[in-house]
């Protein structure tokens, strides 16, 4: 354990948060009673954190011996409101929300998640008002761009790719996508999926459209048609449908997000706020997962 974890640490940072007091002054009653109670208070907060990194790292080993979700899918809700509670701007909420989402690649890679998928913004958030619509075209411009300089990324072999009507983006948003979406194509051992201007009808209707062109051109049997077809037309080609869908914020809904792909998805559901998310919370919904039975019909 390092020296800045001991409680001897705790202690002479209590002492340097009353240095002010004076030497004499704890050797009165009252400056006692102040550094025992802010010892008493830093010990506890120490303690219940060792406690909580060693029940998580217990967990992590249990879940690392259970068949893990393959794809994982996250609705990230509840940005505005935690800002809200907590006294911030909708903007920061939002900012918290994406540092949230690093913090989520960063579980995913920890226990083998192979496949995350983010809803991040949907064709419907674009009757939000401008100036909101404007800051999360800029922060999802920040998280790609941040992406590419990620060592993570590179070094894990991340590939990463938008779901979405990329042609409805700011231009300087599109090449940031196209350029990040180059230089990880040939990555293999993870997938890193943002939904942003995505809908999960509308990929349908995409997907329906190309379809019949392709028909028209003699290009497509349509007695051929299968549901393995269809998912090949989708944002998703190529990849296994999610095995679990994770909402935050307490709502129960899914909200036009991978409509034709969660046929057979586990569904979990959580009251904690995006930015509010912890490690414990993740892998909390990963145990819930693997406790449960999949059918699929049969």
């Amino acid at each position: 354990m390092t020296s800045h974890n001991r409680p001897e640490s705790v202690r002479n940072y209590c002492s340097h948060k009353i240095g002010f007091i004076g030497k004499k002054a704890l050797q009165t009653e009252i400056g006692k009673k102040i550094f025992d109670s802010l010892y008493k208070s830093n010990v506890y907060s120490f303690l219940s954190s060792q406690i909580s990194d060693f029940k998580n790292y217990k967990l992590v080993q249990e879940i690392k011996n259970q068949p893990l979700p393959q794809h994982l899918a996250v609705i990230m809700d509840g940005n505005r409101r935690f800002a809200t509670e907590v006294g911030l701007s909708p903007t920061q909420g939002h900012y918290y929300g994406l540092d949230k989402l690093e913090t989520l690649l960063d579980w995913c890679l920890e226990i083998g998640i192979k496949i995350l998928t983010v809803y991040a913004f949907s064709t419907e958030n674009f009757t939000r008002k401008s100036e909101e619509v404007k800051i999360l075209m800029d922060l999802c411009d920040l998280q790609i761009k941040r992406a590419q300089n990620d060592e993570r990324i590179h070094k894990k072999k991340v590939r990463v790719k938008l779901l979405g009507d990329i042609k409805v983006l700011p231009k300087e948003l599109q090449q940031s996508v196209k350029q990040l979406e180059e230089d990880t194509k040939n990555y293999k051992d993870y997938q890193f999926n943002i939904a942003f201007a995505y809908g999960g009808r509308e990929e349908i209707v995409q997907a329906i459209k190309h379809i019949v062109n392709d028909v028209k051109n003699d290009e497509l049997d349509p007695e051929q048609i299968t549901e393995k077809t269809v998912s090949s037309y989708l944002y998703t080609t190529g990849l296994p449908d999610p095995d679990l869908i994770l909402r935050t914020s307490g709502e129960a809904r899914i909200s036009n997000f991978l409509l034709w792909q969660l046929a057979y998805s586990e569904l979990y559901f959580t009251d904690v706020y995006w930015p509010a998310f912890q490690r414990t919370d993740f892998l909390k919904a990963i145990k819930d997962f693997q406790r449960r039975k999949r059918r699929y019909g049969k």
